[in-house]
């Protein structure tokens, strides 16, 4: 599945798709970066309530397929425009991190 249909069959908010046709390869929900770093894999798509800077540079060094900021967690514009220029694929959803994970779970 690439990240473009993930992003439509979850109804997601779009901030940055540099690469829709990206593959999703699996996935990982967490908060807390240097957990992420040690246990997430290149190709997976993050969830987290996160939404600083940090989130895009795990994203870049794991080379993930996509971000997507849970729980109506408000992203400032730096982050957003950090990604665009990072091309990292970023999203937001008011779904809870769980049930994201579920239905990110269920389409892979």
């Amino acid at each position: 599945m690439t990240v473009s249909e993930m992003a439509e069959k979850l109804s997601l908010t779009t901030l940055s798709l540099p690469d829709p046709d990206r593959e999703v390869e699996g996935g990982y929900a967490g908060d807390m970066p240097s957990w992420v770093m040690g246990n997430a894999e290149q190709g997976d798509t993050w969830i987290t309530i996160l939404n600083n800077r940090n989130v895009i540079a795990v994203a870049v060094l794991l080379d993930m397929s996509a971000v997507i900021v849970a729980e109506d967690s408000k992203l400032p514009d730096e982050v957003v425009e950090l990604a665009k220029s990072k091309e990292v694929n970023l999203f937001t959803s008011a779904e809870s991190v769980f049930t994201l994970s579920a239905k990110v779970a269920e389409l892979l």
